[in-house]
């Protein structure tokens, strides 16, 4: 089990109060995609993926990257208890969608870029620790299944 100090929560919780998932979420999905091509392989049904413009633009990116942060209000309602609110997604993600859980930690790291470009100063090393910390917790989570 995890343990939350009352800042950690709190940032986690004010982070995802202030966070446009609209422009957010596509962002980082984008990113993650465009920087790490070889993840694009689980999104073959997703259209034109053969350029950063084509990602970028990609209605179906957009909306999944906006599905993916949604994704992310479970484990900030259910911060002591992570693991159990993802076991689902995890076999998921494990069994039918075989997906490398080293992409998570990938798509995490491109989010936690998304999210220091938005917040400018205001994403203090203390800040970062505390959302990075939150999203191990997840990624290891949804990786579960592998183990």
């Amino acid at each position: 089990m995890v343990e939350w100090t009352d800042f950690e929560r709190a940032t986690i919780q004010d982070i995802f109060a202030q966070m446009d998932y609209e422009t957010v979420g596509p962002a980082a999905l984008s990113r993650c995609l465009v920087v790490y091509p070889w993840t694009q392989r689980y999104f073959g049904n997703f259209g034109n993926l053969y350029n950063a413009a084509a990602i970028i633009s990609n209605p179906m990116i957009a909306v999944h990257g906006k599905t993916i942060l949604h994704g992310l209000d479970r484990a900030v309602k259910n911060m002591d208890n992570i693991k159990e609110t993802y076991a689902e997604l995890s076999v998921l993600h494990s069994e039918k969608l075989h997906v490398d859980p080293d992409n998570f930690r990938l798509l995490s790291d491109c989010l936690t870029i998304v999210v220091a470009a938005k917040l400018g100063k205001a994403f203090t090393a203390d800040i970062q620790g505390a959302f990075q910390k939150f999203l191990s917790v997840v990624v290891s989570s949804l990786g579960r299944q592998y183990h």
